[in-house]
């Protein structure tokens, strides 16, 4: 929801009754400006998305579990490059081979099964974001059954920050020549503008399959949609009157 509060700045004041939408307004004669502070947004589809690809095994021994998940790391990792992803595209975020805790209610299961160990390991892959459900799948039916966090991004976010700032402008300007048309002045030109672009909260989904790769590699990818990007300014103007 958009909001603006605008104020007449002064030295000293005559007070004027609040507009409709709860302004405070000033009046100097001799400091003649209308200062505005509002916001606006705007957006547009990801055209980038950070997917996270990763495995979680358990294994009898270390030895073992190590190489079983070396197997389906480099399967992966394999699986990946055979459909274009660049080597470029991937980078590793986490990797840990740990013994199970027989105390441990996490644990206790597969513990009492005979594991002793577990392995997991996960990497960051871009690609474009209409990419995203296809590259999902060929990691899951290679074995990555930790998989699907996607951090929707735009390629050039400044531009859309940009356009906000731009409309955010535009609405003060509307709001000051409304008041100025209140009072009976004319609006002048615009003296001072400063732009605040809040920090976009990250849209983040999940997918956690653990079916077995048999039984997956028949099945079409998921339906994925690209999130909307929005990014918002506050401005802060001041325009002179005439």
């Amino acid at each position: 929801m958009r909001r603006a509060v605008c104020s007449w700045l002064v030295l000293a004041a005559i007070a004027v009754p609040a507009a409709a939408f709860g302004q405070q307004i000033q009046i100097n004669k001799e400091n003649k400006t209308i200062a505005i502070t509002t916001s606006d947004q705007a957006e547009a589809l990801a055209d980038t998305a950070v997917l996270t690809v990763g495995f979680h095994i358990y294994g009898k021994d270390q030895d073992g579990t190590y190489a079983d998940a070396s197997k389906i790391s480099n399967a992966i990792m394999a699986a990946l490059q055979s459909v274009g992803v660049q080597k470029g595209a991937i980078q590793s975020y986490d990797q840990s081979l740990s013994p199970l805790d027989m105390h441990s209610e996490g644990d206790k299961e597969h513990f009492a099964q005979g594991s002793r160990f577990e392995f997991s390991q996960s990497w960051k892959v871009t690609i474009q974001a209409d990419a995203a459900a296809d590259i999902l799948h060929v990691a899951i039916t290679a074995g990555a059954n930790e998989s699907g966090a996607i951090d929707w991004q735009l390629k050039k976010d400044d531009a859309l920050e940009a356009e906000a700032a731009k409309k955010a402008l535009e609405h003060a300007r509307q709001i000051a020549t409304q008041m100025a048309e209140g009072l009976g002045v004319k609006l002048g030109a615009l003296v001072y503008a400063s732009n605040q672009s809040p920090q976009r909260n990250v849209f983040v989904g999940s997918v956690t399959d653990t079916v077995t790769v048999a039984k997956r590699k028949n099945l079409a990818p998921l339906a994925i949609s690209p999130d909307r990007i929005t990014k918002s300014a506050t401005v802060y103007a001041v325009f002179a009157i005439e």
